[in-house]
């Protein structure tokens, strides 16, 4: 399997649980991104993609005009561009971690069609997945090369560590 897909409710650590893979993976090159919110004075206000060499892009906010909305957030479908563009297949990664295959990064065309390249290629594919989803979300979960996970909070606590053996032995 080169394909592991990790999914459960919101707040359930998925994002939690993959960026701490990450920073256990810290000897490998990785490439993808992590989302994590945007707080003003203690409320969600919006989402922000962090790339893990430290970039950063506002990809939906409350007071962003829409459409395309996703919830009460405008999505900008410019900044899924952008980090499609940086999500080709490179031999120098050891493993792509993506958060998340979801409704706000699927609007984006160029997204869908860079990890659909990403998920038919040589290097793990760690990738947070929505747990309900039509089309290309559907379609990443019935792929007969992905393990899919459910994270619960019986089991998040361990999971970082499990990513990391996972992803060792399909490096192997």
């Amino acid at each position: 399997m080169s394909v592991l897909l990790l999914t459960g409710p919101p707040g359930s650590g998925k994002t939690t649980a993959l960026r701490r893979a990450a920073e256990r993976l810290r000897g490998r090159r990785l490439g993808g991104f992590y989302t994590e919110e945007i707080r003003r004075r203690g409320e969600r206000v919006g989402f922000r993609a962090v790339t893990f060499d430290g970039q950063t892009w506002d990809l939906a906010r409350a007071d962003r005009p829409g459409p395309p909305r996703v919830g009460r957030y405008g999505v900008d479908v410019a900044v899924m561009d952008t980090l499609a563009a940086r999500l080709a297949p490179d031999a120098r990664v050891d493993a792509w971690l993506i958060d998340e295959i979801g409704k706000m990064e699927c609007l984006s065309r160029a997204f869908v069609t860079a990890m659909r390249v990403l998920l038919d290629g040589r290097a793990p594919v760690v990738a947070t997945v929505a747990r309900r989803g039509t089309g290309f979300i559907a379609d990443v979960k019935r792929r007969k090369d992905a393990e899919l996970w459910t994270i619960s909070r019986a089991t998040r606590d361990k999971l970082p560590d499990t990513i990391v053996e996972w992803v060792e032995r399909a490096r192997s």
